[in-house]
């Protein structure tokens, strides 16, 4: 038998919960249920399988409270910022309960007159779409509503069945998901939570699934596409970044390093899409520098309970090296600590924001992602080198561009192979438009319509009357 999983506190290094873990067999059990109660699911009409969802929607308003204290006692992530996450799916239901009628509408793309073949009948083509299957839905720790409601909801929407993996880091958070959604009307079979490390997501990649979708970090995608690619599944990989951000000469310094700094702070830094890297004109440069670490400044750090917190201890104990390490070698290679730069002498895994200046990509604080609350930021003396320094990356996943300029700015982001491009924000993501990467950033799109007819397969009609 497998340990048990060890769910930790970040705040105090306590143990909250030991559960049982998923090995092969209860693996592949799950997947035969969920195989087994699909086509029960595929079948039922479009607003069969809405209702629950809006009703799932309405218990994430009702039980917040309680959702947000279970996710930050075992992730870490302040009150505050738990919370925005869990009321910000709201939208995101929305959007995709409003659009799903949409993708599932069959559309007739040609109709051939009736006159044009002399005893035959009408020719129509019509392109349908169809559920994937049974997919799995490997998610993240740091934005499990975000992360896993960009898959499961239109997933379960549009009739497939999800074998559910939520991250080891937060599945409690991952099981109170499932009861929520069982409670509104979801079957059991058809939403089946798998409970486990990287050996429970293995197990469950042998299962004969139709696709799957993986949140996290560019070494374990590989893996996934490498294992998903013999079965020739639908393979959709978010990975990480190490998104960039140039502050232009034109700006208002005061709001571009306020910004910023929320983009690079914000839950940690554990962020997708965090700001890891800024560059600043030499014009602006020591007047940014001044107002964006008065910003880091005001940030509270602290017990992750209190609502005032605004950054609290990272959500896993090795990422601390990570950071620390990085943070070595930065100064090794000259780079100046304005703030932070170590971890606290406090229980708990907390690592105080740090800043760094006279950086260079030498440094593995400018090329690899960190993940925390660590940020490089280097100035630049025109925006052609900020482009050459925003390019330097295998990472494509967003990038910002500060100025009062629209075409400069889009210009500069145009020469960017990003998924999204930001003028005058960062750290953003909406669920009208494709939550893409390129690169080491990943493949396929969440959000949108695009994050729609992820979840389907398309069949081609050929009709002729007669």
């Amino acid at each position: 038998m497998a340990d048990p999983l060890s769910i930790i506190n970040p705040a105090n290094e306590a143990l909250i919960k030991e559960l049982l873990v998923d090995d092969r067999a209860a693996v592949a059990e799950k997947y035969a249920r969920a195989r087994a109660a699909l086509p029960g699911w595929a079948a039922l009409p479009l607003a069969d399988r809405i209702s629950p969802i809006l009703r799932f929607r309405d218990l994430l308003i009702e039980r917040v409270d309680a959702l947000a204290a279970l996710l930050t006692s075992e992730t870490g992530k302040p009150i505050t910022q738990a919370r925005n996450e869990i009321l910000a799916v709201l939208g995101r239901i929305d959007f995709f309960v409003q659009n799903a009628a949409q993708v599932l509408t069959p559309e007739r793309v040609y109709s051939e007159p009736a006159h044009a073949l002399p005893g035959s009948g009408t020719l129509e083509e019509v392109i349908s779409h169809d559920p994937l299957g049974v997919i799995a839905n490997i998610s993240a720790w740091n934005y499990p509503y975000f992360v896993g409601g960009n898959v499961f909801i239109p997933a379960l929407l549009l009739g497939n069945a999800v074998l559910y993996k939520p991250s080891e880091l937060a599945t409690l958070t991952g099981g109170a998901i499932a009861s929520l959604l069982y409670e509104s009307g979801i079957p059991e079979d058809i939403f089946i939570p798998i409970i486990g490390s990287g050996l429970t997501g293995a197990a469950l990649l042998e299962q004969p699934i139709d696709g799957v979708f993986f949140t996290g970090s560019y070494a374990t995608g590989q893996k996934i596409a490498v294992a998903a690619a013999s079965k020739l599944i639908r393979t959709q990989l978010e990975l990480g970044g190490k998104d960039p951000a140039y502050v232009c000469p034109d700006v208002n310094v005061a709001i571009a390093a306020a910004g910023l700094a929320d983009g690079a702070f914000y839950n940690n830094g554990q962020s997708c899409c965090a700001v890891e890297r800024i560059y600043v004109h030499a014009d602006v440069y020591d007047e940014f520098l001044e107002a964006f670490l008065a910003a880091v400044e005001g940030f509270k750090l602290g017990d992750p309970t209190d609502p005032a917190t605004y950054l609290g201890p990272v959500s896993r104990k090795p990422q601390l090296s990570v950071l620390a390490d990085q943070v070595a070698d930065a100064l090794a290679k000259g780079a100046t600590l304005r703030c932070g730069g170590a971890t606290l002498d406090r229980p708990g895994w907390y690592f105080a924001p740090t800043v760094l200046t006279e950086v260079n990509h030498t440094m593995t604080v400018m090329q690899e992602e960190t993940f925390g609350p660590v940020i490089g930021i280097q100035r630049v003396t025109s925006d052609e080198s900020a482009v050459a320094l925003m390019q330097n990356t295998p990472y494509g996943l967003t990038a910002a561009v500060y100025s009062t300029d629209r075409d400069r700015a889009v210009g500069i982001l145009r020469q960017l192979k990003t998924g999204s491009a930001y003028w005058n924000c960062c750290d953003r993501v909406s669920p009208r438009l494709p939550w893409s990467g390129r690169g080491h950033s990943g493949l396929g799109a969440t959000l949108s319509l695009a994050g729609l007819y992820a979840f389907l397969q398309p069949r081609a009609w050929h009709l002729r009357a007669g």
